[in-house]
């Protein structure tokens, strides 16, 4: 028979558990289920925090890491920041209390959004090795800094200040420094502290990074000064919306009306909107939110999803850009002296669930990249990299539905991750990104994310088979003219010298066995300012008559000569040419080192066929509709 105090003392024994309590013994959750990602995680939330408090304040970052070793797989982590610093009331809430932050509510791209990383560094570092946290801030205007020395009551998640004081912080006029004790592993290669940094200053080209391992220092220099946009928060979107969040809105909500809740609470919905949804749902649009049945908020969700509502504003995401994803990856991967950078793409912005994402790819190809190996993948979600959980990712399984082989690219059994001297970059940005887990390591397999990023693997893929082709077509072409250019003239010299006559030009002869459009450029860099020089040579029987076109930023064009128009999307030229005529085209262009190393030529009004050096006029530059602003000044 079953004892009737039974469930009094099973009662006794339940306990509620702190969210500090449920991770210390969970902390793989949160990245660290390994001495090697221990430390790469805990540098990740401080240089994540460094990075967004810089940009929030309009400062341009420069982050500092430094790892010492004290003792066999324990270590000092330091991180610093030139930030706006943290006021003290708040230093204790910030570093040791987990899910204490300023951006879970907030619906906008941002690194960071639970409020664990931080203080789940801190809850690890004393787990770890027993020792408290340390941190430093100092804002704008103070001459000392706030010191202190804190760990975190897991029972109660709350932060225990173990002491406090004021410093001397002469370094720096506002920032924050962050210093922790982890026992970890310190190691190189693909998943280590130097490669994440590597990675971050990619995606982070506005970011200095300095790097000090035990005795060893390494620079990341910034390769743009220019900040990323700034995101503006929005209201949730109706698509993405579920019933529980909708019946707690509601709860909530102030408004008088279900109408007006409906404009005044969520993205895109104008009155004309919130009627048809009220209409679809067989609610009264007058009707109070508190009012609502469970019944009836089951009844606009279904209508929401029925009724066409516009997509969520994209202001509330920062993509990195193609021209910047150039610029990262130039600064950080010239060691391998690369053949070529692959025109970055930046798709539109597309939605899931109602939550706006947008998707970037570039592509470094040849010089001294392994040409037997997998080629390198670079993943990135809101401008973090992801070094972990790669074959779990949808990036990499949108990389593997390619068919690489069309492009270029060597792939085993027409599947997989390609082989050959490439790197592949994916950033993917949104308000929010679906993590396989809270250690945020892999995106998943969300149908619309995968369309997108294949959508912009194979544009970038159509360049790189392009380069292909025209670097093998150009070497032919230049072999055979450079017999042509030999042989020729001689023939023409030995049959003039037996007959007795005159050698007669030979041009209209090397035009018929040419029978191509030759078109080159140089660049060569100095004092801010690039001097491009384009050849373009007619070796053709006819005379061609086509438009040259290339993708220049507007401000950058500081003269052209001849004068071209400028369009939408860069600079245009309409030229004529007769057999073996030549053009010559000079561009100066402001700029940073790097920025135009090489330049895109396309051409259009001619049978690309005939063109070596320039490839046809992609599909989405409409010709037609091309905005002319002016001729060249």
């Amino acid at each position: 028979m079953l004892d009737e105090n039974i469930a009094e003392l099973l009662a006794e024994k339940q306990k509620e558990i702190s969210v500090s309590e449920f991770f210390e013994r969970n902390k793989h959750v949160l990245g660290f289920d390994s001495p090697v990602k221990s430390l790469i995680t805990a540098v990740k939330e401080g240089v994540d925090n460094a990075l967004d408090a810089c940009e929030e304040a309009g400062i341009l970052p420069e982050i500092r890491v430094e790892i010492r070793k004290v003792e066999k797989n324990e270590y000092l982590i330091a991180i610093q920041d030139n930030g706006p610093g943290i006021v003290k009331r708040n230093i204790p809430k910030v570093f040791g209390q987990l899910l204490y932050g300023s951006r879970f509510h907030a619906i906008r791209q941002s690194r960071g959004q639970q409020g664990i990383g931080i203080s789940g560094v801190v809850m690890c570092s004393q787990l770890t090795t027993g020792r408290p946290a340390r941190i430093l801030s100092k804002t704008a205007g103070k001459m000392a800094a706030d010191e202190i020395i804190l760990s975190i009551d897991t029972k109660h998640n709350r932060p225990e200040v173990v002491r406090e004081d004021v410093v001397l912080w002469d370094e720096v006029e506002h920032g924050t420094r962050i210093e922790v004790y982890l026992r970890g592993r310190l190691i190189r290669g693909r998943q280590s502290v130097y490669e994440y940094l590597r990675r971050t200053a990619i995606v982070n080209p506005h970011a200095k990074i300095t790097y000090i391992e035990e005795d060893r220092k390494y620079i990341f220099e910034r390769a743009t000064e220019r900040l990323p946009k700034k995101t503006v928060e929005i209201k949730p979107h109706p698509y993405g919306v579920e019933l529980g969040t909708l019946l707690k809105m509601i709860k909530h909500s102030k408004n008088r009306q279900i109408n007006s809740f409906l404009m005044n609470e969520f993205s895109r919905v104008s009155p004309r909107v919130a009627d048809e949804i009220c209409s679809v749902a067989g609610i009264d649009q007058k009707k109070r939110p508190k009012e609502i049945t469970v019944e009836e908020a089951k009844a606009l969700i279904n209508a929401m999803r029925k009724v066409r509502i516009m997509a969520p504003p994209s202001d509330c995401l920062s993509p990195i850009g193609a021209h910047l994803i150039k610029k990262g990856l130039r600064n950080v991967m010239e060691e391998y002296k690369p053949e070529y950078y692959v025109p970055p793409v930046t798709r539109e912005p597309a939605v899931y669930s109602g939550n706006p994402f947008q998707v970037e790819v570039g592509m470094v190809y040849g010089g001294n990249l392994p040409k037997d190996q997998p080629v390198e993948i670079l993943r990135f979600a809101n401008r973090v990299p992801l070094l972990y959980q790669q074959g779990a990712c949808a990036i990499t399984h949108a990389i593997e539905r390619i068919k690489w082989k069309q492009y270029g690219l060597e792939q085993r059994g027409g599947k997989g991750i390609p082989n050959g001297p490439a790197v592949i970059l994916v950033h993917i940005a949104s308000t929010r990104v679906p993590f396989t887990s809270e250690a945020k390591e892999a995106v998943a397999d969300i149908p619309e994310i995968i369309e997108e990023i294949g959508k912009a693997l194979k544009e970038c893929a159509r360049h790189l088979r392009f380069h292909i082709k025209k670097r093998e077509k150009k070497k032919k072409v230049r072999d055979k003219f450079e017999i042509v250019q030999k042989i020729i003239p001689e023939i023409a010299r030995k049959s003039a010298e037996i007959v007795g006559k005159p050698v007669p030009p030979i041009d209209r002869t090397i035009t018929k066995i040419m029978g191509i459009l030759w078109v080159d450029s140089v660049s060569e860099y100095g004092k801010g300012i690039y001097d491009v020089r384009i050849k373009v040579i007619n070796y053709m029987e006819k005379r061609a008559k086509f438009s040259l076109y290339t993708e220049i930023e507007r401000e950058s064009i500081r003269d052209a000569e001849p004068e071209g128009r400028r369009s939408g999307r860069g600079i245009v030229w309409d030229i004529s040419l007769k057999p073996t005529e030549s053009l010559e085209i000079r561009l100066k262009l402001r700029g940073e080192k790097g920025d135009y190393d090489d330049i895109e030529l396309y051409t259009d009004g001619i049978n690309p066929v005939h063109v070596i050096g320039a490839e046809p006029l992609p599909g989405d530059w409409n010709v037609e509709r091309a905005e002319i602003i002016e001729v060249m000044e």
